[in-house]
C-alpha cells in the first residue's frame, strides 16, 4: 500500500497537464532578495552618501579658517584646482609611481615566482623572508627605509657607501620619487610574486616536457608556455596593484611630507594638502571628485581588460 502511495506521489502528468499555480513550488528568490535588502542598502549608503557630501562641499565656498564666507560657487572649484600649477604635476607623479611600481612589482614577481617554482633547500624559509614585507604596515615601512636603509647619515647605504670610500647619498632629498617607488614596490613586491607563484605552480606540466621533447629551450617554454599561461595571473595583479596605488598616502607622509618642494606631491597627497593644511574643504572635495573618475576610469578599462582576457582563456 505504501509503495502504491509513493509511485503515485511521483508518477508523471498526463499529457497535456500542467501543474496549476497552488500545486507549482513556491520560489525562494523573492525570500532571498527579501533577506540581502539590509545589507545591500547599508553598503549602497554607506558609499553613496559620503559620495553625495563630497559633491556638495565641491560646489560650495567652503574654507574652515572663513566659515563666514560661504555660498555656492557651481564649478568654480573645479577650475580653481585645474589651473592650480601643482595639480598637473601632481597627475604625473601619479601614474609616474603606478607605472614604475607595476613595472618593478610584475617584473620582479615574475622573475621571483620562476625562482620558487625551482626546487632547492630552504625554500619554505626563503618564500617566507620574501613575502614578509606585505605584511608590514606602510608606515612602519617606510620609516624602515628612512631611517636605517636610505638616512645620509645613519642608513645601511651610507655605511657601505662609506665603506668603499665614497660620498654617501641622501637618497630623499636628491632622488625623492625614485625613493618612493623603491619603497612602494618593496611592499607590493610578495603580492605580485603570491599570485604568479601560484598561477605558475598550475601550469601542467606535460606541456613543458612536451616542448621539452620537441627540441623547445628554456626560452622558448618560457615566452610560448609560461608566459601565455600567466597572462591571466599578470592582469589581476595589474587590475588589483592600480586601484590601491591610486591611493598610496602613508609612505610619502612619513618619508617625504610631498617634497621636497612638489617632487613626490601625488594626487592623493594634494587633496590631503589642500584639505588639512589649507583647510579649503570645498577645494579639496573637487579634487576628491576628480580622484573618483580618475579612479573609476581607470578600473573601468582594467576589469575590460581582465575580462577579455578571460574571455579568450574560456574560448581555448
Amino acid at each position: 500500500m505504501t509503495q502504491q502511495v509513493l509511485n503515485a506521489t511521483v508518477a508523471p502528468l498526463p499529457p497535456g497537464e500542467t501543474l496549476t499555480p497552488a500545486a507549482q513550488p513556491r520560489s525562494k528568490l523573492p525570500l532571498a532578495s527579501l533577506m540581502l535588502t539590509p545589507s545591500v542598502a547599508v553598503l549602497f549608503l554607506w558609499m553613496l552618501v559620503p559620495l553625495l557630501m563630497t559633491l556638495y562641499f565641491s560646489a560650495i565656498r567652503y574654507n574652515l579658517l572663513n566659515p563666514d564666507q560661504t555660498g555656492f560657487v557651481g564649478i568654480d572649484n573645479y577650475r580653481y584646482l585645474l589651473e592650480d600649477p601643482a595639480f598637473w604635476p601632481a597627475v604625473g607623479h601619479t601614474l609616474t609611481l603606478i607605472g614604475s611600481v607595476l613595472g618593478i612589482s610584475v617584473v620582479g614577481g615574475l622573475l621571483l615566482g620562476v625562482l620558487f617554482d625551482q626546487p632547492f633547500a630552504g625554500r619554505g624559509i626563503a618564500r617566507l623572508l620574501v613575502i614578509a614585507p606585505f605584511f608590514v604596515m606602510p608606515t612602519v615601512s617606510a620609516l624602515i627605509w628612512k631611517n636605517m636603509i636610505l638616512h645620509p647619515v645613519y642608513g645601511l647605504w651610507a655605511n657601505i657607501f662609506r665603506a668603499i670610500g665614497l660620498q654617501p647619498i641622501d637618497w630623499l632629498a636628491q632622488y625623492p620619487m625614485w625613493s618612493v617607488i623603491v619603497i612602494v614596490s618593496w611592499q607590493w613586491l610578495p603580492f605580485a610574486f603570491l599570485i604568479l607563484l601560484t598561477a605558475l605552480q598550475s601550469l601542467d606540466q606535460e606541456q613543458k616536457e612536451a616542448a621539452q621533447l620537441d627540441g623547445a629551450g628554456p626560452i622558448r617554454i618560457f615566452v610560448y608556455i609560461t608566459l601565455p599561461h600567466l597572462s591571466r595571473a599578470i592582469a589581476v595583479v595589474v587590475m588589483i596593484e592600480t586601484i590601491f596605488l591610486l591611493s598610496i598616502f602613508a609612505e610619502i607622509f612619513t618619508s617625504t611630507a610631498g617634497g621636497p618642494g612638489t617632487e613626490t606631491t601625488t594626487l592623493t597627497w594634494l587633496i590631503y594638502s589642500i584639505g588639512l593644511q589649507q583647510f579649503d574643504i570645498g577645494i579639496a572635495s573637487a579634487g576628491g571628485v576628480i580622484a573618483v573618475v580618475l579612479a573609476n576610469v581607470v578600473s573601468f578599462f582594467l576589469v575590460r581588460m581582465l575580462s577579455k582576457n578571460l574571455k579568450g582563456e574560456y574560448e581555448k
